[in-house]
């Protein structure tokens, strides 16, 4: 059941905040039909948008594939999951998909005080009494989503650029590490050529009208899903969701050095030759690790060789072009060859590898089984779609599997993409016995949080021993 005004699904903003002209959002959960029908009467009458759940697992798998709401009415009494249950696994789940917590009031007939002070203590906003007061619903509901406006404001201001309506440093310290532990895609570090002579010539209003120009052309360049960050005054950080070959990073940089000196010159007339363009240092995630702060350093060696050699194009980092390129001494002792060569901050989460460099894993490893006697299990794991989902929900799924694969195996694991919808696996030093556990661990987790929307399907081969 689904009281739904809106006829169009229009998109959010950063990590599912809604733009000020949407109407509220609420999500009723209760199993209880006429609990839900009278709820959502109230509120679609007043102008709100509703959606009505009748578990707290359909919760979860809603949010789990749409947009945050902004507020969510929850039932404590439910068969299967109750209340508490579904805010627990919602908390982790929103952690998981890095969005802000949403505002949760508890629906209860229960009049048990200890109900609402376990309640608060694990973070419910509010409670309503059934059968529902209108008026006191709705003033509740309205108090609520305008303090939680009103904090994501205060947060955005601070972790947001006001001249580009980009993350600041701060902002992309605090998200960019995130997304390159549990994401694939690339890191860049953005540089404007020649930019300083616009302020010098035109004034630093021409200088802020440009960076707002460039900004909006790089938020039409990337790809869906990314995330771009102004972390001084003419460079630039973004995260580019799912581009992973050079070609694409290319063709990226050239998009955005057209539009710039195309802008540029709307901006300050057909005749400016100052050189203006961009230079872009660029590392591929996870191919290079996961560690926000050391592929950053990567990126920017990257850019350096891009500015002292033409600038107006892109470098990607390549470990065999600047492993020879540390500048700091000439001889390196033990530690510091091991922290280049090694990773800063281990992740916990299974090594993906694109195929070139997995095939030199995957052949050293079995070397090294087969000399020493020791066991290991290779896993083909294929993505099939249901019937009733779309193309382009089944290609984000396809991409989802990979993360979900990294998070559930251990980190001595590693794994590669083999076609769109497969990923090779390397089950390290796992005994014969226990290889269905670590199976229905990975293929059982994946159900309980999406579902049949697509069927995993594997085949193992046993080696060693």
């Amino acid at each position: 059941m689904n009281y739904l005004r809106t006829t169009v699904e229009r998109s959010r903003g950063p990590r599912g905040r809604k733009p000020h002209n949407m109407a509220t959002w609420i999500i009723v959960v209760d199993d209880d039909t006429t609990n839900l029908q009278m709820a959502g009467h109230i509120l679609s009458r007043n102008k709100m948008r509703v959606t009505a759940l009748k578990s707290g697992q359909a919760l979860l798998d809603y949010i789990s594939t749409h947009d945050s709401p902004d507020l969510i009415l929850l039932d404590i009494k439910m068969p299967g999951l109750d209340g508490f249950e579904t805010l627990k696994h919602l908390r982790r789940l929103e952690n998981e998909m890095m969005r802000d917590e949403v505002p949760v009031i508890f629906i209860t007939a229960n009049e048990d005080t200890s109900t609402e002070s376990h309640g608060f203590e694990v973070g419910v906003s509010d409670y309503i009494r059934k059968p529902f007061n209108p008026d006191v619903l709705l003033h509740r509901i309205n108090n609520i989503v305008l303090k939680q406006e009103k904090l994501l404001s205060l947060r955005n201001e601070a972790s947001t650029d006001p001249l580009t309506g980009f993350l600041n440093k701060a902002g992309a310290g605090a998200e960019m590490p995130k997304l390159c532990m549990t994401h694939t895609g690339c890191l860049m570090m953005i540089d404007l050529d020649s930019f300083k002579l616009v302020n010098d010539i035109h004034g630093h209003e021409m200088g802020d009208e440009v960076l707002k120009s460039f900004s909006r052309i790089i938020s039409g360049a990337v790809p869906e899903g990314s995330r771009c960050a102004r972390i001084g005054g003419d460079e630039f950080t973004a995260f580019c969701e799912r581009m992973l070959t050079e070609n694409e990073v290319k063709e990226f940089t050239a998009r955005l050095n057209d539009e710039l000196v195309a802008d540029a010159k709307r901006l300050m007339g057909e005749d400016m030759d100052i050189p203006l363009g961009t230079s872009i240092g660029a590392v591929f995630i996870p191919r290079h690790g996961n560690d926000y702060n050391a592929l950053l350093k990567l990126a920017d060696k990257a850019l350096y060789n891009v500015k002292r050699n033409g600038k107006h194009s892109a470098g990607i980092y390549r470990a065999d072009i600047f492993a020879d390129e540390e500048t700091d001494s000439n001889e390196l002792d033990i530690n510091t060859i091991s922290e280049i060569l090694g990773e800063r901050t281990i992740p916990n989460v299974a090594l993906q590898l694109d195929k070139d460099a997995f095939s030199y894993v995957y052949r050293y490893i079995m070397r090294y089984i087969i000399r020493n006697r020791h066991t290991a299990c290779k896993m083909l794991v294929t993505i099939s779609p249901s019937d009733s989902i779309s193309d382009a929900d089944y290609k984000d799924l396809c991409d989802e599997v990979g993360t979900h694969l990294r998070e559930s195996l251990r980190k001595t694991d590693i794994l590669t993409r083999t076609r769109y919808n497969q990923y090779f696996i390397f089950l390290t030093d796992i005994p014969e016995t226990a290889v269905d556990i670590v199976i229905k661990n990975v293929i059982g987790s994946w159900r309980k949080k999406y579902g049949s929307r697509v069927i995993l399907t594997y085949e193992t081969e046993f080696v060693g021993g």
